[in-house]
This record gives structure tokens, sequence and C-alpha cells, in this order.
């Protein structure tokens, strides 16, 4: 059962302004909802007010029961809010690291695999490899970026940075410059480890990206408005920069297609947040991955108090494990979490760049985290 809600005050939606944002509309707040809603209702319509961008949508499912608000500083666009397409950004590893777990299940992978024996057949591994499950694992000891990523990326710093490093330019800087620790020794996340493993993953099954997500992660959970690319189609939310007003390019991941390219309705991502929640109530193939995904398999800081899954960031509560993980691309932001002890996730995004002292992630966090 879903209750949706667009929160914004109503006001007659504007194309041209939306499409070419040269006028912007004078900036309106967010509405609380009808008290139908209930008290998630009242807690999301907060949420959405407190992100003041021109697009928000605070989906939330408690034991299946779906509430779903939506509303911004912009006038509704045509589509509703919450069936828009978002940029989830880096929080797309968290379906890398799920059909990762597939692959490792169907018996095709082990995740011990040397990444550079898919991408250069035949070339020596060495006696300290990056391995799939080093990449996934941010333990590869690979920079956050690769070699020369800055230099030509630097022209299109504000528009299209990762666009101007293609596929090609990501496996042959992999290539060509070892790692700057030994694999295994150290965490340090990086968008370049996990877009190599995008790549390794294509050639270990020769199949493209795209397809092998599609094929194994999204039609089986019925993901139909997930894709990897905005399409023109005026489906796709548009971005906006950190001051909420000026438009953004849709995102281009270039060859970081595994670490930042999925973007997803609101119910998309709650159908797949649900899987995580009842992997049993998920397709059978996928039902061991998703259980997988939530086991520990390392701890880093000071007590190892930061704990990681291969696919999420795992912080503790008193009933048991909150899984999370965060995105945000040059225009738009975007949260994913899910508690199995209180039978809830939540999927937040929003359409305006990260700024300093942000509330929107600190929001959405807080949200789930309340019993």
């Amino acid at each position: 059962m879903t209750t949706h809600r667009d929160a914004s005050r109503q006001g007659e939606p504007s194309d041209a302004s939306r499409a070419a944002a040269a006028h912007p509309a004078p900036r309106v707040r967010s509405a609380d909802p009808p008290r139908e809603d209930g008290p998630f209702g009242a807690r999301l319509a907060d949420a959405v007010t407190a992100a003041d961008a021109p697009d928000v949508v605070f989906a939330l499912s408690r034991h299946g029961r779906r509430t779903v608000l939506s509303g911004g500083t912009a006038p509704p666009p045509p589509i509703p809010r919450e069936d828009l397409r978002y940029e989830i950004g880096s929080a797309a590893k968290t379906f890398t690291g799920l059909l990762l777990a597939r692959l490792i299940d169907s018996g095709r992978l082990s995740g011990g695999e040397p990444a550079i024996a898919f991408l250069d057949r035949g070339r020596p591994t060495g006696a300290h490899p990056v391995t799939l499950a080093h990449l996934i694992t941010h333990t590869s000891g690979l920079p956050a970026l690769p070699p020369g990523f800055l230099l030509r990326a630097l022209p299109a710093w504000h528009t299209n940075p990762y666009g101007r490093f293609p596929a090609a330019r990501v496996v042959d800087a992999f290539l060509r410059h070892p790692p700057r620790h030994r694999p295994g020794t150290r965490w340090r996340y990086s968008n370049y480890g996990v877009a190599v493993l995008g790549h390794a993953l294509a050639a270990a099954t020769a199949t493209p990206w795209e397809g092998l997500l599609t094929g194994q992660i999204l039609h089986p959970l019925g993901l139909d408005g997930t894709t990897l690319r905005a399409d023109g189609s005026g489906c796709d939310a548009l971005g906006h920069g950190s001051d909420g007003r000026s438009p953004v390019p849709p995102f281009d991941a270039g060859g970081f297609q595994a670490a930042g390219a999925v973007r997803a309705t609101p119910h998309d991502l709650l159908t797949f947040l649900e899987a995580h929640l009842d992997p049993a109530g998920a397709p059978s193939r996928l039902a061991a991955p998703l259980r997988a995904v939530r086991r520990p398999v390392l701890r880093r800081g000071i007590g190892h108090r930061h704990v990681h899954t291969t696919a999420w960031f795992c912080h503790p509560t008193d009933g048991g494990p909150l899984y999370f993980h965060s995105g945000a691309t040059l225009g738009q932001q975007a949260f994913l979490g899910f508690r199995p002890d209180t039978g809830t996730a939540l999927a937040a995004v929003c359409t305006r760049r990260f700024r300093g002292h942000d509330p929107f992630l600190a929001t959405a966090y807080a949200l789930l985290t309340e019993d």
C-alpha cells in the first residue's frame, strides 16, 4: 500500500522554465501533508522542506507500506516528482556489490580472481594482485581517481568531468600504473577501483556492463524505472548547482558506470531496498546474494567502529545493524538505507548539488535511525 503526496504549494507548472531554466521560478516552501499520511508523513514533509532543493522526494517503506512525500522550491513538473528518474551517484555501488555477489553465488566467479586476469589476459598477475574483492571493498590500494584524471577532466570540471574519461582510459590507467599500496592492507574509498571492477566483470562475462547489470539485477527485481543514462524522454529529473537555481547537464559517468551511473525512480529504489529487507521474498536467484551483501566483510578505524559489507556502510543500533549508502553528482544527491530490525527502507533524492553544512543526508540518516 502506498501513500503519495506532493508537498509543494500548488502552482501552474511551466515547461519552458524547467527545460531552459533561464528564468528560475520564485522559491516556494513545502507544505505539511494531510493528517491521513500518519506520523511518517509529517516527518517526511519536514524532511522535504529542510532539503531546500528544486525537487525532493523522501520515500519510506515500513513493513511493506510505502509513504512517498515530494515537494521542492520549484513548481511541480509535468511528470510527478516521484515518477522521475534521479541520479544516485555513488549509491550505485550498492547495485554493483549485489551484482558481484550474484556472479559469485552462481559459480561464475569467486571474488578472489585478479582483475588484471580479465582486463589483460595472459599478463602475469604478480605476487600481490588486485582482486575483485579488493575493488568492491575499497582495499585495492588504488587512489580515489585514476592518474591523469584531473588534467583531462579540468576543462569540463563543472559540467562533465567523468565523461571525459571513458572506459578505455580507466582500464589503461589500471594496466599502466600499479596500486599505491599493497592490496588488502588499507581502506581508501575509490570510485576508480569500483569502475575497474565493472570493466573486469564485463570482461569476465563477455557482456557489456549495461546488459550485465540489467540482466542480472534490474530485470529480476522488476526495476523498469532504472537506467544508466538520461534519454531525453522527459523522465529524468533536472539537476541544479548548489544555489538550487543553476541547471546542470545530466550526469555522464564516462568509464565509471559501475561506480555511479545508475538513475532510478524513488519507487524502484524502494523496491531494491525492500528486496534487501526480505531476501526470501525476492526472486530465488537473488535471495542468497541479497543475504551475502548484508554480511560484514571488514572493520576499520579506531576500535574498528566502521563496518562495511561488500555493498553497504553499516552502523549499529540498539535493535541491530543499519545499512546505508549515499551518493552525489554535479546536480543531485541521494541516500539509500534500510534497517531489518524495524522493517524500514528509505530512499531520498533531491535535485541540488551538495553544499557546505547541507542538511539533506543528515536528515535522511536521522529518519532511518528512528524506531
